[in-house]
């Protein structure tokens, strides 16, 4: 048996999806009419994120769709995939028929942290998943600044980056 930290926080992002999830479709307008007078619904693809191997992997569930329907995005830490599946209409000249998949226009988001390198990001696209790999940020080095006094040294650690000393002059001005 392995036993697993639990998480309090992730624990309440899970509830926030699932209310989320909830309430947008019970409160969503139909996104159009369909044959018939049905509704269709919008579609909005399944999507997993994992970090591993030092890299974030998120799969998007696309079936039906080929790589050049989907579009990949990052601007300012926010990656979206967006694309389109578009709806295949059969006639038939007696009896009932039914449209169950979802389809149309789709965009998901994700907020990456800060310091992703976009050169970095792959994606691949193959029997209907699209996989895209994103490198994780570098985490800042602590760094040791050594503090000189009338005495002996000292050390003092520190993870932010170094600010530059203020001049003499503006110290002089400032005072």
């Amino acid at each position: 048996m392995t036993l697993v930290r639990w998480e309090p926080v992730r624990e309440l992002g899970t509830l926030q999806h699932e209310i989320n999830r909830l309430f947008g479709g019970f409160f969503e307008q139909p996104a159009g009419q369909a044959t018939g007078g049905a509704t269709q619904r919008q579609w909005i693809p399944a999507m997993d994120l994992v970090e591993v191997d030092g890299a974030y992997v998120l799969r998007a569930d696309l079936p039906g769709l080929g790589a050049g329907d989907v579009k990949i995005e990052l601007e300012e830490n926010v990656l979206t995939i967006s694309g389109e599946r578009k709806t295949q209409h059969e006639q038939r000249s007696e009896g009932y028929f039914r449209f169950e998949r979802a389809s149309g226009a789709f965009a998901r988001t994700l907020t990456l942290p800060a310091g992703v390198d976009a050169d970095g990001i792959e994606a691949k696209f193959a029997d209907g998943v699209l996989e895209v790999r994103i490198p994780t940020p570098k985490q800042p080095e602590p760094r040791r600044v050594t503090i000189t006094t009338a005495g002996a040294p000292s050390t003092v650690e520190s993870t932010e980056a170094a600010q530059p000393a203020p001049a003499p002059d503006a110290l002089a001005a400032a005072a």
